[in-house]
């Protein structure tokens, strides 16, 4: 409670600077102010001591910025912002264009998303910082395709439903973003950290670029390919093991009896 006040006399203080009232700024009222400081003092950016001002003021002229742009995330997530704005989501953005959305795709999309902008908190509540969200439920808010939707039917809806736990899904889980946003470890020894690449059309094409970067995970490399290349499994979002078998794999066996001696030609 203690912290709670103390980020709402902060806030409160840092908008009157501004001549601004917590209720007048950029037509928020004080219940989402209430809502969203609830939601921040629990959070990762709370631990850190990523406080209102670390967001809400610009830098060189230290005035009140009501919507931080991707701009102000990138300050902190370098990395996660620079591969976003590779990607379909972002790419707009990085053109000086205006964002993406929904209703601009050729994928179908849900129809109450179609002016919704695609920005870092499209997907990530900033004031929660809550990835199980983004790793599923934020898809399915704008996608409406057969592959989205199918989703939930699939085996890794169950493990990601399995072991889906704040603050973050483990490695466990498998969730939209676990494909479409693949993880890379990075450093050695005791300074290993994970970057999620952000970019999330990398793994789309070549589909092959998927099975290395992700599927092998937890898969073998015949099963892999196997499975991304059945467009029916595919649209049906892996929802069972795959009936493709592709002769390239019966050629390499072949290859290697002949190699070793175990086999005839």
């Amino acid at each position: 409670m203690l912290m709670r006040a103390i980020a709402l006399l902060c806030l409160t203080l840092y908008l009157t600077l501004w001549g601004i009232s917590p209720a007048q700024a950029d037509g928020v009222d004080q219940a989402k102010i209430d809502s969203s400081t609830q939601l921040w003092e629990t959070s990762a950016h709370a631990l850190n001591e990523v406080n209102c001002s670390s967001c809400h003021q610009a830098e060189q002229t230290q005035a009140f910025v009501a919507q931080p742009g991707v701009e102000s995330c990138q300050t902190c997530h370098e990395q996660a912002v620079d591969t976003f704005l590779l990607g379909k989501h972002g790419i707009r953005l990085l053109e000086g264009a205006t964002p993406l959305t929904p209703a601009m795709a050729r994928l179908p999309m849900q129809a109450a998303a179609q002016d919704w902008q695609m920005t870092c908190n499209s997907c990530h509540d900033v004031h929660a910082v809550n990835t199980v969200q983004a790793a599923t439920d934020s898809c399915l808010g704008c996608h409406n395709d057969t592959h989205s939707l199918n989703y939930q039917n699939s085996r890794h809806a169950e493990l990601f439903a399995a072991d889906s736990n704040l603050p973050r899904p483990s490695a466990a889980a498998v969730s939209c973003a676990t494909c479409h946003l693949p993880r890379h470890e990075m450093g050695t020894g005791d300074n290993v950290f994970t970057q999620v690449n952000h970019n999330n059309t990398y793994t789309l094409l070549p589909r092959d670029r998927m099975v290395k970067d992700v599927c092998m995970n937890c898969h073998g490399a015949e099963y892999s390919y196997n499975s991304i290349f059945d467009d029916d499994l595919v649209e049906a979002n892996f929802d069972a093991p795959p009936t493709l078998a592709l002769e390239s794999f019966d050629l390499v066996r072949a290859f290697d009896a002949r190699r070793t001696d175990q086999g005839t030609e």
